[in-house]
C-alpha cells in the first residue's frame, strides 16, 4: 500500500518528466561526438492509461541513463524528447506531429492505447519513422505500415487465446463479454469465441459500450438476463471501475476477469473489496526467469518490475542496438536492423549496453528482453509470451499462476 500523494495537474507532471528525461540524458561526456541522440516517447502521462505510462516512461530513462554512462550510442548521448499522448488519440496526433516534424525525431516509443496507435501510425510511416507499442489491437500490424512498427505486446488473438484457455479451465462454461468501443472489442470476442468453444465452454453474449457513459446499469442488466457463470471485463481504469461498481450493486456474485490496466493495484485499494473480491486480472508476464529480468530489477530498484515497464526498457534497448548496428539514426534504419540485433544466431545478450560492447567490436548480436524474446514476425508482432494471472482477494492481489 504506498501512502497517498497530492494530486498533480497536467502541467506538473509533464514539468517533472521533461525534467526527469534531462536527466537521463546527461551532459556530454568529454570526447563525445555529434549531437545528443534524440529519440521520441509518446506515452499516456494522464488519462486512462496514466498508471501505465509514467512506469514505462521510468524505464526508458532507467536505460538510457546506463547506456549514457557506458558512453551513449555511436558517441552520442541518449536524449528523451517526452510527450503526453492522453490516452487520447486526437491529442496523440498533434504530440506525435510535434516530435516528428519540429523535434525531428527517428522513433517514438511508447504508444498504450490502440486507437491512439491507430491513429498515430500513418503519422509514422508516411514520415519514415519507427514506431514501438504495447497496443493490442490486431487491426494495428494489419495496417500498412512498411515494416515501420514493432509491438512487444501479444496482439489481441494470442491473448483472447490465452485468456480463454484460463477461463475454461476455472470450469466456467457461460461467458458474457462487456467490451468498450475500441479496436480490439471485435477482435477480442470472436477469438474469444472461437477458442471458448474448442475448449468446451461458450461465449453466450456480447455487447459493446461507449466509454464516456456515466452508468452502464442497462447495459450490465442485457448481461446478467445471459445467466453468465463470468463477465469478461474488456475495457480501460475508468470505465472498469463503474462497471464493477455497478455489477455490486445488481449484485451479481459470478466470475469477473478483466486486463491488469483496468484494475491496478492503486483503484483495488480505493474500492471496497466487496466490489472486488473474486475479479481475475491479466498481463502479459516479463520473462522472470532472464538475466534481462535480472538486469531492469536492479536499474529500476524494484522487486517485480511489470510487463510494461520491462517492454518499456526493451523497446530503448532495442532501438540503441538497432541504429548502433546500421551505424545511423533514422527511421528506416531502425525498420531494417531491428531483426538483425534481436533475432538469429548471434551471441545472446540481456543489455543494451552488452550489445553495444559488441557491436563495436563487430560481434553479431541476439537481443533477449526483460519481456522475453524479441522476436518479431514479418508484419512487427512478437511470436509468443507467457501471462501472469491474479485474483484480487480481500482487497489485495493474490497470485495465481504465469501460463
Amino acid at each position: 500500500m504506498t501512502k497517498s500523494r497530492p494530486v498533480a495537474t497536467r502541467r506538473t507532471i509533464l514539468r517533472g518528466m521533461a525534467a526527469l528525461a534531462a536527466a537521463s540524458a546527461g551532459p556530454l561526456p568529454a570526447g563525445a561526438a555529434g549531437e545528443p541522440l534524440r529519440l521520441g516517447v509518446l506515452t499516456p502521462l494522464t488519462g486512462a492509461g496514466s498508471a501505465d505510462g509514467p512506469r514505462m516512461l521510468k524505464a526508458m530513462q532507467a536505460v538510457a541513463a546506463e547506456v549514457n554512462a557506458a558512453g551513449g550510442v555511436l558517441g552520442r548521448q541518449i536524449e528523451l524528447v517526452v510527450a503526453d499522448g492522453e490516452t487520447n488519440p486526437d491529442s496523440a496526433v498533434k504530440a506525435a506531429r510535434k516530435l516528428i516534424d519540429i523535434d525531428k525525431i527517428p522513433v517514438i516509443m511508447g504508444t498504450w492505447a490502440s486507437a491512439v496507435t491507430t491513429a498515430v501510425a500513418p503519422l509514422c510511416w508516411e514520415s519514415k519513422v519507427f514506431l514501438t507499442t504495447v497496443s493490442g489491437a490486431d487491426t494495428i500490424t494489419k495496417l500498412p505500415h512498411q515494416g515501420y512498427l514493432i509491438r512487444t505486446q501479444p496482439n489481441n488473438h494470442l491473448q483472447a487465446t490465452h485468456h480463454a484457455d484460463f477461463i475454461a479451465a476455472l470450469g466456467m462454461k457461460r461467458v458474457f463479454a462487456l467490451s468498450i468501443q475500441a479496436p480490439f472489442a471485435v477482435p477480442t470476442q470472436e477469438r474469444l469465441r472461437e477458442r471458448l468453444k474448442e475448449k468446451g465452454s461458450a461465449l453466450i453474449g456480447s455487447l459493446i459500450y461507449d466509454k464516456d457513459k456515466t452508468s452502464y446499469r442497462s447495459e450490465i442488466d442485457g448481461a446478467l438476463k445471459a445467466n453468465p457463470d463470468m463477465l469478461y471485463l474488456n475495457g480501460y481504469a475508468p470505465d472498469v471501475t463503474v462497471v464493477l461498481k455497478e455489477l455490486y450493486k445488481a449484485g451479481y456474485t459470478g466470475g469477473k476477469f478483466t486486463q491488469s490496466y483496468a484494475l491496478t493495484p492503486k483503484i483495488l485499494a480505493s474500492l471496497p473489496p466487496d466490489v472486488t473480491d473474486g475479479t481475475y486480472t491479466v498481463q502479459p508476464s516479463a520473462d522472470v526467469d532472464s538475466p534481462a529480468y535480472a538486469a531492469a530489477v536492479k536499474r529500476l530498484d524494484i522487486a517485480e518490475p511489470d510487463s510494461y515497464e520491462c517492454q518499456a526498457t526493451d523497446w530503448i534497448s532495442l532501438v540503441c542496438l538497432a541504429i548502433a548496428k546500421a551505424k545511423e539514426a533514422t527511421g528506416t534504419a531502425l525498420r531494417d536492423n531491428v531483426r538483425k540485433i534481436s533475432q538469429g544466431s548471434g551471441q545472446k545478450v540481456y543489455t543494451a549496453v552488452e550489445g553495444l560492447k559488441l557491436l563495436a567490436a563487430g560481434k553479431e548480436i541476439n537481443y533477449e528482453g526483460a519481456s522475453g524474446p524479441c522476436d518479431f514476425n514479418e508484419i512487427g508482432d512478437i511470436l509468443d509470451c507467457k501471462f501472469r494471472f491474479l485474483k484480487a482477494e480481500k482487497g489485495k492481489f493474490a497470485f495465481v499462476k504465469v501460463a
